[in-house]
């Protein structure tokens, strides 16, 4: 059986938790296959909402396995809370798996990352201060930590050892105490025994699913415009959301995704620095942010908002060679009067309708759009396509025909039940465009 890869394609922010738990219940593995606990995902389920920063959304599902798989990075810490909230609250944890490759976030790199973006002031990305690029960096410099080093104290004690002086050499030079030696391998060795129970060598546990006939559904964090190859540089994560990434992080081959279906909710968001040509700074912009709830999921940091921009939507479309998509929040723009779909830009004079490789070149972008009738009616309680109001109905079909891709999901809500489904769902086979 084929894998199922479930990827952004904006900047992040989607839904795919809600895209995932929705989805989760076809099948039988879940595995989170890149970033840490920098993305969180919310899901709804009846009167509880779970607000997970590093357990895949299926993990809510008692028959699922839940993977966080190699291509992850892994604030222990954090782990062992979430593990420990998921459990207060009745969800059965023992089925959660954590690669042993899996790479460690260690104290360091979070003392690192948050003296850094201060160093920068103005100019700073705007990370969310949790170690995430320190991390990866440590992995491509072959100095990091992985999560099956943290059960021999001897490896710990030598690779910290090895990489600690010139963290601290960095710190000291940004003004920011160091650490020592003991007390890190003392700290990493007690997070090794409480989660020894959960690791396992990721690769050979998904490929033994697939072998076995199970379904496998692999789900990103952040979206395509923040992959550190396709997104805008240099605002972006420190890994590929893009679902050439599932392949690398979750320990598949090209050949055995059978479906990559592509998050996006019906209007633009981001959170951090960078440019942003759609963002609204009106009444219209901070309506939307509040109905919408537009509030960083790990760090509270209210979202940037504008227009849905059918530009980066082409791209992303591209890149991740997306065979259906999931269209959410599509509730929080009735009431609307007018709604504007950014088409293409102007750049420097000249109409431009492909995604600029270059930041400065979409720093200086302005919007082209075409403008939608809007709608006054709540559509939360709507369960099919035809019983959407037309105006909403026209927004969509534009949405989908920009994309080239047909939008097989329309969320109205939050909740599970709260979507609308086409006549076919996107998993193991694929389907013709719908009429």
């Amino acid at each position: 059986m084929p894998a199922t890869v479930i990827v952004g394609l904006q900047w992040g922010d989607e839904g795919k938790g809600k895209t995932t738990d929705f989805l989760a219940e076809q099948v039988a593995m879940v595995v989170r296959y890149q970033g840490g606990d920098n993305a969180g995902h919310t899901v709804v389920a009846g009167t509880e909402t779970f607000k997970l920063q590093l357990c895949p959304s299926g993990v809510l599902y008692p028959h699922i396995t839940s993977v966080i798989g190699n291509g992850v990075v892994v604030n222990p810490a954090t782990l062992i809370a979430e593990l420990e909230m998921l459990a207060a609250r009745g969800i059965d944890v023992s089925k959660v798996r954590v690669s042993r490759s899996a790479h460690v976030i260690m104290p360091y790199h979070v003392a690192l990352d948050r003296a850094n973006e201060g160093r920068l002031g103005g100019a700073r990305v705007g990370t969310t201060g949790r170690g995430i690029g320190p991390t990866y960096g440590d992995r491509a410099w072959r100095l990091g930590l992985r999560m099956e080093d943290l059960l021999d104290r001897e490896v710990l004690r030598e690779r910290i050892a090895r990489a600690l002086p010139d963290k601290n050499l960095l710190l000291e030079a940004m003004g920011a105490p160091g650490f020592t030696v003991d007390e890190l391998v003392d700290q990493a060795a007690a997070w090794g025994e409480r989660l020894a129970q959960h690791f396992d060598d990721s690769t050979w546990l998904v490929q033994d699913a697939l072998r076995r006939g199970d379904h496998v559904l692999l789900e990103g964090a952040q979206g395509t415009l923040l992959d550190l190859d396709h997104g805008s540089y240099p605002f972006v994560t420190s890994s590929n959301p893009v679902a050439g990434g599932a392949c690398t992080g979750g320990g598949i081959g090209p050949l055995q995704v059978d479906e990559v279906i592509g998050v996006m909710k019906a209007y633009s968001t981001r959170v951090g620095s960078g440019p942003f040509p759609t963002e609204l700074f009106d009444d219209v912009g901070r309506g939307i942010a509040e109905r919408g709830h537009e509030f960083g999921t790990v760090t509270g940091r209210p979202r940037r908002v504008g227009w849905f921009d059918t530009v980066p939507l082409r791209y992303a479309v591209a890149v991740n060679s997306n065979s259906a998509i999931v269209l959410n929040k599509l509730d929080i723009l009735s009431g609307i009067k007018t709604i504007r779909l950014c088409v293409a830009y102007e750049i420097d004079g000249k109409r431009v309708e492909t995604w600029p490789s270059s930041g400065s070149a979409l720093s200086r972008a302005t919007p082209i759009y075409e403008d939608f009738e809007g709608w006054e009616q709540p559509i939360h309680d709507v369960r099919s396509l035809g019983d959407l109001p037309e105006a909403a109905r026209r927004y969509v079909a534009a949405l989908e025909e920009h994309a080239g891709v047909p939008i097989v999901f329309v969320s109205v809500g939050p909740e599970r039940t709260q979507t609308i489904e086409r006549a076919w769902r996107p998993m193991r086979h694929r389907p013709t465009m719908p009429a």
